[in-house]
């Protein structure tokens, strides 16, 4: 399930301090088994009930880098949107993701850089109102002086 606002750009021309966009997905056992390919990490704790159930998590959970690839998908897709080139991301986990977790994912603009086109954006996501990824990521905006 996504819940995504309209995809296309946002020019850097337009961007705004405070301005955000979010996207919510359900992890599924197959986004999980289909990260694991495209990885190639096959960690059993991603995989293996049986596994996972002995470790600190009780139970699979999902690949961390899986729930960050959302924050891509709001960024390329929705804010700045399409053109938009990442520069860096720090990301913190906080906690684990499980299959069947709806992920709310949160970006905001938090300072623009116009004469370098570099925007630097608030980002984390959520299960309920719990916080289990935040971090930061700067981004070359899109401007339509190169379109």
């Amino acid at each position: 399930m996504l819940d995504n606002y309209p995809r296309g750009t946002i020019y850097l021309e337009d961007l705004e301090v405070g301005m955000r966009r979010h996207l919510k997905k359900q992890i599924t056992d197959r986004d999980i088994q289909l990260f694991a390919e495209i990885s190639t990490d096959h960690n059993p704790v991603h995989l293996d009930d049986d596994y996972a159930a002995n470790t600190q998590f009780e139970g699979r959970i999902a690949h961390g880098m899986l729930t960050a690839g959302l924050i891509s998908a709001v960024i390329g897709e929705q804010l700045p949107g399409h053109g938009t080139v990442y520069l860096g991301q720090t990301l913190k986990f906080m906690a684990p993701v499980r299959p069947g977790d709806i992920v709310h994912t949160e970006v905001a603009v938090e300072t623009i850089d116009h004469a370098k086109r570099r925007v630097t954006l608030a980002t984390r996501c959520l299960v309920g109102d719990r916080i289990v990824l935040k971090g930061e990521a700067v981004v070359l905006a899109p401007s339509r002086k190169f379109d």
